[in-house]
């Protein structure tokens, strides 16, 4: 079996499991966003145990791929993979709870490759489903006050909107915005390799 693989997800795996052993809860599922091809979810589950990790993404292909990476490398806190557009509502997780419940939401390299509309279900759904002190991580390239942090960064944003207008890098000050008026309170920033960062919500 040839495993589809993501060379970013290979580079930034490590930094990300790093940041997200810091700001977690202890314990609960975490349940990430456009998993993709998995790399993640396989990478994150036995590194952050006792949580229990699922994955989820809202392509029936990314689930394949999901489940090829998972038993290519299975963990006991490793979920099988669900079906989750976050423009549903409800989510499944929603009428079908997860056991243990959901304390965290994860989305890597998500929002800048979706329309702005997918960003807010994204952080309208974390809302709904996190309990108070419960975490919204988001990682990727981010505007700072309007403008781009490097000349890669921007190079990107023009491929993003070349390929769907609909896409780009989002302005940190708007994403911040958009989660305050939600309940969702902005508690750290991390930079990371590449110009990108570790944006950590907490449920209010």
């Amino acid at each position: 079996m040839t495993l589809e693989t993501s060379p970013a997800a290979e580079r930034n795996r490590q930094f990300i499991v790093d940041v997200l052993k810091t700001v977690l809860p202890d314990t609960g599922t975490v349940l990430e966003i456009a998993s993709g091809t998995g790399q993640h979810a396989v990478y994150a589950a036995p590194r952050l145990s006792p949580r229990v990790w699922q994955p989820s993404d809202c392509y029936r292909d990314s689930l394949n791929m999901i489940n090829d990476w998972s038993h290519a490398e299975p963990s006991p806190n490793l979920r099988d993979p669900i079906l989750l557009d976050v423009l549903d509502q409800p989510w499944s997780v929603e009428t079908q709870p997860m056991t243990p419940g959901i304390s965290a939401v994860v989305a890597i390299n998500m929002i800048h490759i979706a329309p702005w509309r997918c960003c807010e279900a994204l952080i309208n759904g974390a809302q709904r489903i996190l309990p108070p002190s419960g975490v919204l991580y988001l990682y990727g390239p981010f505007k700072e006050r309007g403008e781009h942090t490097s000349p890669s960064n921007a190079a990107f944003d023009h491929s993003l909107k070349s390929r769907n207008h609909e896409w780009g890098i989002r302005d940190l000050e708007k994403v911040t915005l958009t989660a305050a008026a939600r309940q969702l309170e902005l508690i750290e920033c991390i930079p990371m390799p590449a110009n990108n960062l570790s944006v950590v919500f907490k449920r209010r």
